[in-house]
């Protein structure tokens, strides 16, 4: 019987790492940043076209390589970083597989030129799907370049299941700030389709923080420092009145590499615990170095997932440093029990001097003489002759009788204008139970409403009626509101901003960092328009759909479930009343926007059955 099982050819064993190490452009671009950091470069420039699809290309200032190191670089397992086993163990910088670049080159046409600071002439390679087409020499600076283009080009499925550029270039910016924010000291630059994105020189890391997000980032920002055994924390959290919704601005970097950890995450939440409101997420940058040998970072083929040995003890260190941060800059509440509050001086009061008072004394004053006082000196007033007090309840009881025979009228007037049937319709027609559900009463039996569900399909359409009629109504703000966003969010609000408009959201203007809105949809107060924009923009960070109709079908479903009414309200009768009558008058009323049942309707006959048990 023949033999079934065979070794795989090369490039199609590549292809099938490149399932593992390339996803999408991002990859890519995470890959070559991070060999380009390793390479000691102080200057590295990321170029892309078209979200990276037809482009990826990081050029640095490095060690560069040798003829030979360049040629074996695109095989497979071959590292500079890994001698023997134990060094997986002992790793100080990113790249370490060895089959990063194999990967790439399997899928995509790969041109790198690189040179040493110690060679005359460096070498120029160019792949195409795993072969060699050419490699010459030539005359080239210090350092690397690599361009990837034409990424998956032999793989058509793999390029179908990208998303749009839009989708694309956000998860390429993503894994451009990572690498930026875990080094600050190397010069890093940007380039999309020729218009420069960002430029950031070397910094600290709080001035890269701010550089990257801009708005209103360097207030927020609360410094952590703790150095112990296990674990040297430093960094920056946010304080707790700048917290969101979304999780956009969330980073743990371990040895300068960054992580996903939920355990973590879940050390700054308990940090967090009382000074945050339900459902809000603090931002921070917070970088751990721990000793090589403590952790393992070849469990997941990304490299985002790490396995701590003593992830306890790192769990309170964390949670107990961000605490310490928050209390030193008094946001968390501090008790200090040798303090009496009682003592305080009030704030206003702090730095005022005591004032002299002053004593006047009137010469002239006789208590035994009928004349006035001085008026500079008392505000006393004698008080008027009360003899005649009996005088003042003359008539008061023909008024009294006047009065209840005015309401007596009024009485005989408001039956006479009510039948018996108008008086019945004035009976409660819905009551709630809980706060969360309507109950109303129908021919057959009754119907049971959920009230969050029912008011996001009513607002759902009719934001999706405004967005697609162009007929939406804006109320002018008095004082325009001056929201501040990061970068990143300003790019997905100058995206949506025809859509929002159709809202009857109202630009004045628009600049690098933050927006002027003049006016607000007339469901919409003041006070929530922060929050409707922060969860839009948390609800598309997966990414912008291409269409206009799936575009507004998306912005009118968060918009509808940042604003309903929630769980735990109490409405009254005619908010009821209101709410029923706008969900049977929907298109379609039996489903919320997310595909949940709105009401529930149970006969007479059920009711009957149960009653019969």
């Amino acid at each position: 019987m023949s033999s079934i099982i065979q070794l795989l050819p090369d490039h199609v064993a590549n292809q099938i790492a490149a399932g593992e190490v390339v996803q999408r452009p991002a990859s890519v671009v995470k890959e070559l940043l991070e060999n380009a950091v390793d390479a000691k470069a102080t200057d590295i420039k990321l170029i892309i076209k078209d979200a990276g699809k037809a482009l990826v290309q990081v050029i640095d200032n490095g060690l560069g390589m040798s003829v030979t190191d360049a040629r074996l670089c695109f095989e497979r397992h071959a590292t500079s970083k890994i001698r023997h086993a134990e060094d997986l163990f002992s790793l100080h910088t990113k790249g370490f597989r060895g089959e990063a670049l194999a990967s790439i080159a399997a899928i995509a046409h790969v041109e790198m030129k690189t040179k040493q600071d110690q060679e005359e002439l460096g070498v120029h390679i160019i792949i195409e799907g795993s072969k060699f087409v050419s490699q010459e020499v030539a005359v080239l600076p210090k350092g690397t370049s690599f361009a990837v283009k034409n990424l998956f080009f032999n793989i058509p499925a793999r390029r179908n299941f990208l998303k749009s550029d839009t989708v694309e270039y956000r998860h390429v910016v993503d894994e451009f700030q990572r690498v930026a924010l875990a080094h600050p000291k190397i010069h890093f630059t940007f380039y999309h389709n020729g218009s420069e994105m960002f430029n950031l020189p070397p910094a600290t890391l709080r001035q890269r923080i701010v550089t990257i997000f801009s708005g209103k980032t360097n207030e927020k920002l609360i410094p952590v420092q703790e150095e112990t055994e296990i674990v040297a924390i430093q960094g920056f959290v946010s304080k707790p009145e700048f917290a969101k919704k979304n999780r956009g601005e969330q980073f743990f970097f371990v040895n300068d590499r960054f992580i996903k950890s939920g355990y973590l995450h879940h050390a700054v939440m308990a940090a967090y615990d009382g000074i945050l409101k339900d459902g809000a997420q603090p931002s921070y940058f917070l970088n751990l170095s721990v000793p090589p040998n403590t952790i393992d970072i070849n469990i997941h083929p990304t490299k985002t997932e790490i396995k701590f040995d003593d992830e306890q003890a790192l769990y309170a260190i964390l949670r107990a440093s961000i605490k310490h941060g928050l209390g030193q800059f008094n946001v968390a509440p501090v008790l200090d029990f040798d303090r009496d509050s009682n003592l305080d001086t009030p704030y206003h009061y702090k730095d005022l001097q005591g004032a002299t008072p002053t004593i006047q004394v009137d010469g002239n004053f006789n208590p035994f003489s009928d004349d006035k006082p001085n008026k500079h000196f008392s505000n006393y007033k004698k008080p008027e002759s009360t003899a005649n007090w009996e005088s003042l309840y003359v008539g008061l009881k023909q008024d009294a009788d006047d009065i209840a025979h005015i309401t007596f009228e009024n009485e005989e007037m408001t039956s006479s204008l009510f039948n018996d049937e108008e008086i019945e319709h004035s009976v409660h027609k819905t009551y709630q139970i809980h706060k969360k559900y309507i109950v109303s009463s129908i021919k057959s039996g009754m119907v049971i409403v959920d009230q969050q569900r029912a008011h996001q399909r009513v607002l759902y359409e009719q934001f999706l009626v405004n967005m697609t009629v162009h007929q939406a109504s804006s109320q002018q703000l008095l004082f325009p509101l001056n929201l501040f966003f990061s970068s990143s969010e300003m790019e997905l609000i100058q995206d949506l901003q025809v859509s929002l408009k159709n809202t009857g959201f109202v630009f004045e203007e628009n600049n690098t960092d933050h927006i002027v809105i003049s006016g607000i949809p007339v469901n919409v107060t003041e006070s929530e328009v922060s929050l409707v924009l922060e969860q839009l923009l948390g609800d598309l960070q997966d990414g912008i759909p291409e269409s206009s109709f799936s575009q507004s079908d998306t912005i009118a479903k968060s918009m509808a479930k940042s604003l309903a009414v929630k769980t735990g309200t109490h409405l009254t009768e005619k908010e009821q009343e209101n709410l029923v009558n706008g969900l049977f008058a929907c298109k379609d009323p039996n489903v919320s926007p997310f595909y949940k049942p709105t009401f529930i309707t149970m006969r007479v006959e059920d009711l009957d059955k149960k009653f019969a048990l």
